[in-house]
């Protein structure tokens, strides 16, 4: 775990293949350090990080694999289960993956003898974004290019169906709002849907298009960030459906907004992965640039830590991380 200034990272991890997808698990699995999970072409790997930022004895980064889970097909897009504990005995690993056949696979492990994974079918295309539950981790959504948001229990049943006018891109289920299910729609509207009455409530415009990415701000529930085109957006649901702030940010469009974990002022963006490079751009609202610009070769997911302002992007046999200021 070295850091590596060249490319102005703060830290990388070396893996075996392309990283597609990276995630930090944003739930508290009981443990000092945090969970990580990155998708290649056929697998999941499931690690633990600890960075010298939250303790002293650590130099630089501990990067520790925990699990390869056998994938069989490239991973597209993963989510952590609030269920997942370090802290018991045996520890109890559980996530979803969204995958290049449009299926979702359900794996849990207790990181010995006990591996397993179900397969959930019923969207018709790409899946482009997933997420538990917050509070239990009892039901899953999903939504994709087949105009569909899905709510799946851990069975595999479909609890929830919602037909949306154009492709889902983001969903998001806030820890302070469990009956409310954000999906943000590749047309450039963000809809929040009641899971009781499973109901529109709610509905933001970009004015632009192609909505790529969308994200309900941890730390203050009426922040709502998106990319479209190639800008940023950030709208206050209190105040307007049309976005407060917006500025162009990535030249070629941008692919995805991530909010941080500790502030609600803080987020990144990323650009398309391009020919060699793709760009990281971490914003303050209180800035009128980039705090932060990062370059990974052909850079794909964006995570941020769960109680670090540190974010991660996956690349070409490596994960790149970065530390910014608060």
């Amino acid at each position: 775990m070295k850091q590596d200034s060249t490319r102005n990272t703060s830290y990388t991890v070396d893996c075996e293949d392309y990283v597609h997808v990276v995630k930090f698990n944003p739930f508290d699995s009981g443990d000092s350090c945090s969970l990580i999970a990155y998708g290649g072409n056929n697998y999941v790997v499931v690690g633990t990080c600890r960075f010298q930022e939250e303790d002293a004895e650590v130099e630089g980064m501990q990067y520790k694999t925990l699990r390869t889970f056998h994938h069989g097909i490239r991973v597209d897009a993963i989510a952590w289960s609030p269920e997942t504990r370090l802290d018991t005995i045996p520890p109890q690993i559980r996530f979803c993956t969204a995958a290049s056949d449009r299926k979702l696979r359900l794996f849990t492990s207790d990181l010995q003898d006990k591996n397993e994974f179900k397969t959930f079918d019923g969207h018709s295309d790409y899946i482009n974004d997933l997420v538990f539950a917050p509070s239990k981790g009892q039901e899953i959504a999903s939504v994709s290019d087949d105009h569909t948001c899905r709510v799946w229990d851990l069975e595999g049943n479909e609890k929830a169906h919602f037909v949306l006018p154009s492709p889902g891109m983001s969903v998001c289920w806030h820890p302070e709002e469990a009956f409310k299910l954000m999906v943000a729609e590749k047309n450039g509207t963000i809809r929040f849907y009641d899971l009781i009455t499973q109901q529109a409530i709610l509905s933001l415009e970009c004015e632009q298009t192609p909505l790529m990415s969308a994200d309900w701000c941890f730390k203050n529930t009426l922040k709502i960030g998106a990319v479209a085109g190639s800008d940023w957006l950030i709208w206050d649901i209190t105040r307007s459906s049309y976005p407060q702030d917006k500025r162009p940010v990535h030249v070629d469009r941008a692919r995805l907004f991530r909010w941080s974990r500790v502030n609600e002022n803080l987020f990144a963006t990323t650009g398309y992965p391009g020919k060699t490079t793709t760009q990281l751009l971490v914003h303050h609202l209180g800035h009128p640039q980039p705090i932060l610009t990062g370059t990974a070769a052909v850079g794909s997911g964006l995570t941020w830590h769960r109680t670090l302002p540190l974010c991660a992007v996956g690349g070409d046999h490596k994960i790149f991380f970065w530390v910014t200021e608060m």
